[in-house]
């Protein structure tokens, strides 16, 4: 399994972006967790395979309907399993 770490800056809180995230996360079969960060970011780390992580960061570079995209920070790293998709 692969794993991805995304940060997402822009006017992404407050806006359903988390729950976007983890409808999508979801839908894509990942596992992991989406969380806002103090300084206005959005945080995702998703395991699953690569293809749809893929999928998840391009969703994630769209962002939700009154989300205002602005950087998308990608890392890639390796990861064993995870079970579920959670909103922290």
């Amino acid at each position: 399994m692969t794993s991805v770490h995304i940060i997402i800056s822009g006017f992404v809180q407050g806006v359903g972006f988390r729950k976007f995230v983890h409808k999508e996360g979801r839908r894509l079969g990942l596992s992991g967790w989406v969380q806002n960060l103090h300084n206005g970011t959005v945080e995702v780390n998703a395991i699953g395979e690569k293809e749809k992580l893929e999928e998840l960061i391009e969703k994630c570079k769209k962002g939700s309907y009154f989300a205002e995209v602005d950087d998308v920070s990608v890392e890639w790293g390796e990861e064993d399993s995870g079970d579920d998709f959670f909103i922290l």
